[in-house]
C-alpha cells in the first residue's frame, strides 16, 4: 500500500476552499483528467455522500469515485468505486481554519494497485500534480 500526504496553507477562508474542492470537475486542477459528474449524493445535495465523478486520464480506462463522508467546510473522503487497476483506494481531505485568517488542507491518499511497482509511480504522480495544482485554489476559489 501507498499513502500520500499533502498540507497546503490557502489564503482564502476554509467555506472558499472546502467550496471549490468538493465540486467535482473542480478536481481537473488538480489532477490531468476530465473529471465528470454522474451522480449527486444521495441526500440531495450536489456533491454529498453518494455523489459519483468519472476520471478520464488520457487513452486510460476512465474510473469512478464516489463520496463516502461529507462534512461541509471539515471533511471529504472518497473511494474509486468501479474501473481502476488501483485496490483499497481511500481519499481524504480535511480541512481547517488557520489562525489569522486562510484555511488549512490535509489531504491523503492511500492505495495499493494490482500490478507490482505501478503504486509507487501512481504515488509519485499524484503528489506532484497535488502539490503543482494546490496553488491554483487560490485564484479559483
Amino acid at each position: 500500500m501507498q499513502k500520500i500526504a499533502v498540507d497546503y496553507d490557502f489564503n482564502v477562508p476554509v467555506e472558499r476552499a472546502f467550496a471549490f474542492l468538493a465540486e467535482h470537475e473542480n478536481l481537473s486542477a488538480l489532477f490531468p483528467a476530465k473529471i465528470t459528474r454522474l451522480k449527486d449524493g444521495d441526500d440531495g445535495t450536489r456533491n454529498g455522500v453518494g455523489s459519483v465523478r468519472q476520471l478520464r486520464i488520457a487513452v486510460l480506462p476512465p474510473f469512478e469515485e464516489t463520496n463516502t463522508t461529507v462534512v461541509p467546510n471539515e471533511l471529504i473522503e472518497y473511494r474509486i468505486t468501479k474501473g481502476s487497476p488501483l485496490r483499497g483506494h481511500r481519499g481524504k481531505m480535511v480541512f481547517t481554519e488557520r489562525p489569522g485568517g486562510g484555511s488549512h488542507l490535509r489531504y491523503e491518499i492511500e492505495f495499493g494497485a494490482v500490478v507490482p511497482g505501478l503504486d509507487v509511480v501512481i504515488a509519485k504522480a499524484l503528489q506532484s500534480g497535488i502539490k503543482k495544482g494546490l496553488p491554483k485554489v487560490d485564484k479559483l476559489a
